[in-house]
């Protein structure tokens, strides 16, 4: 067997994501208000301190009546008060008696239903008539019906996303113990980057990496410092001198291959990281390159991304997003999904992750896949809304079945 695909040394995908997994250390945790919490990943489970709702309260603006008849259509009713959303009344209905209550009113004592208002027809200031018949309790919301106090509302590693965080303050939490997040520099290499478009002219290109890196960081919810710095040894080590004792993960861009100019894997040696692995069984992002920094109870990680912004892009969408979330005690982070090929494709010896379009007809899940799939372009990520993972050495035909993300952003 020849070709990159059989390369020695080169670990599978699975491999990879299971030794960033493995290897990644949960950061500490702290404790956030409330509304610091968004995307970030819960440190223990939160238990209901109170029940939901907290009293018995009105579902509509309508009264809260009192009988002991069955049958309540034409029944007349007494109205002796009113109580509000934020009030309450200490009266207690009697048979017949009836209370203007609106949305969220408390139920005042002696209540057996409550009539929306449009089934009433006001006969005087003081009386009622119900133009239909209704059941026992209706339109009440009684406590603790959707949470009970003492009742478990999380989950231990639980995302809060803004559901979550609109339920646990419903719930009156106001602070969360999460899981710290990593801090993050970004380190360029390379001396091909151009300023202006004349630059292009002497062999250099715009960068596309550094925004894309920023970009997908500030998604995630991180900030990020980013570098560039020429591709000299020197000035490489000198850089992750400065930034393990400082950062959590450093990502880096391009230097990772076996180039005369590539020094990021050296590099790393010298400023003491220890490898975890370096070349990966796929296309794009074979070259990537994942290392450990340890001194003192303090972690730090490379992440050697390729140079090509496609590799870029990709590794951060699988392997950037593995990483992130194991630091947060999350170990299972990509959600797969299925959906079938509409079209057949080309084999290849390494496994592929290709940028592709999913969408639903009548009830399925398709994939149409799109041109221009090289590890240098990215215009395709203009309609990209996935990446699908193409195994190796078979001939992918119409209508088989394959596995992929979705790109949130």
């Amino acid at each position: 067997m020849s070709g990159c695909g059989a390369e020695k040394g080169l670990i599978s995908i699975d491999e990879a994501f299971a030794l960033i997994q493995c290897q990644a250390k949960t950061l500490a945790t702290e404790t956030l208000p409330l509304g610091e919490c968004l995307n970030r990943y819960l440190a223990q489970a939160i238990v209901s301190q109170v029940n939901l709702p907290s009293f018995s309260q009105s579902a509509v603006d309508g009264y809260a009546i009192h009988s002991a008849h069955e049958n309540l259509q034409d029944a007349t009713f007494s109205v002796i008060g009113e109580i509000k959303a934020g009030s309450e009344s200490d009266v207690q209905l009697r048979d017949g008696q009836a209370v203007r209550i609106f949305t969220g009113g408390k139920i005042p004592e002696g209540t057996t239903h409550v009539a929306r208002q449009e089934i009433v027809n006001i006969e005087s200031d003081k009386l009622i008539r119900l133009t239909e018949h209704i059941k026992a309790q209706a339109d009440i919301r009684f406590t603790g019906e959707e949470i009970q106090c003492g009742q478990q509302l999380t989950e231990l590693g639980q995302r809060i996303n803004i559901g979550a965080l609109a339920a646990l303050s419903m719930a009156g939490v106001k602070t969360l113990e999460v899981f710290k997040q990593p801090k993050v520099a970004v380190v360029i290499t390379g001396d091909e980057v151009a300023e202006t478009p004349d630059d292009l002219q002497a062999g250099k290109v715009f960068d596309a990496n550094g925004p894309l890196l920023k970009a997908w960081l500030q998604d995630y919810g991180l900030a990020v410092e980013i570098r560039h710095i020429a591709d000299e040894a020197e000035q490489v080590t000198q850089c992750f001198e400065q930034l393990k004792q400082h950062y959590d993960v450093i990502i880096t861009t391009g230097g990772v291959s076996v180039g005369d100019y590539d020094f990021v894997r050296p590099c790393a040696f010298e400023a003491g990281f220890e490898q975890v692995f370096w070349k990966v069984k796929q296309k794009p992002g074979k070259p990537l390159f994942f290392a450990e920094y340890t001194a003192q109870n303090h972690h730090c990680y490379i992440l050697g991304l390729p140079g090509n912004p496609a590799a870029v892009y990709v590794c951060m969408q699988m392997y950037g997003k593995s990483l992130f979330d194991a630091l947060q005690n999350q170990t299972q982070s990509l959600e797969w999904f299925s959906a079938i090929l509409t079209h057949d494709l080309k084999s290849d010896a390494r496994e592929r992750f290709l940028r592709m379009h999913a969408y639903f007809e009548q009830g399925q899940l398709k994939l149409k896949s799109l041109a221009k799939q090289q590890s240098h372009m990215l215009s395709n990520l203009m309609q990209a809304n996935c990446l699908v993972r193409i195994p190796a050495h078979i001939q992918p035909e119409a209508g088989m079945e394959v596995n992929g993300v979705f790109i949130r952003n």
